[in-house]
């Protein structure tokens, strides 16, 4: 698992670095908001230890940004500020976890783990992104109000894309994600489907990145 520290003190930084791979976590780490925001655009990232004084945009602004672009990734804000005030506000925007420095590190340890473990998941019944609108108990989409009729195949690669609006899905995890499908290097089925909701679809909804995989734009 991948996590990425976003904090700006290279000491604190490099204490977290060597801890938590002492432990088999791979680590990230971004100095700044708009770095953490950069590297969070694509998949890859487990979890994510925030803090909150960074130099170019406070942490909950970068906490509120993620979230609103459809990420679920954990959060566990790492912060000095650990006023009642400052970690209700932080909960409320979305944080999944809560520590306040100065921490201990078999702590922090312990929450990476807890919220790190699988969760039950609740299905919504809808999904939305942009003007894409689907009924998962229906299996009806709707594009702008206007309804489109999609395979049983189509709608689980479309049900992939909007579970993750805006970020970038290799071919292997939309197999995964989609069908169930372990990777197979020969297979272009992704490709194929992609085509078929361009198509269905109409626009550049979908975007290729060339060397990575597709982005639903939002």
């Amino acid at each position: 698992m991948t996590l990425l520290i976003v904090e700006d003190e290279e000491r604190v930084a490099s204490f977290l670095d060597k801890g938590l791979r002492a432990h088999g976590y791979d680590v990230e780490w971004a100095q700044t908001g708009q770095d953490a925001l950069r590297r969070l655009t694509g998949p890859g990232i487990s979890l994510v230890i925030l803090d909150l004084g960074l130099p170019d945009l406070d942490g909950l602004e970068v906490l509120e940004s993620l979230r609103d672009r459809g990420s679920v990734v954990p959060v566990l804000v790492l912060s000095a500020r650990g006023r009642t005030g400052d970690r209700v506000k932080g909960l409320n925007l979305g944080a999944d976890d809560y520590l306040g420095k100065p921490f201990a590190f078999e702590e922090l340890l312990a929450r990476v783990r807890a919220n790190l473990r699988p969760r039950a998941a609740v299905s919504p019944r809808m999904l939305q992104t942009g003007s894409i609108r689907i009924d998962l108990l229906r299996r009806e989409v709707t594009i702008s109000g206007r309804t489109v009729s999609l395979s049983a195949r189509e709608f689980s690669l479309l049900q992939a894309f909007a579970g993750h609006p805006g970020q970038v899905l290799s071919r292997q995890e939309l197999l995964s994600m989609a069908w169930d499908i372990n990777f197979d290097p020969q297979t272009n089925l992704v490709d194929v489907y992609v085509g078929y909701l361009r198509r269905k679809l109409g626009g550049p909804i979908i975007e290729t990145i060339h060397g990575a995989g597709y982005r639903l734009h939002a």
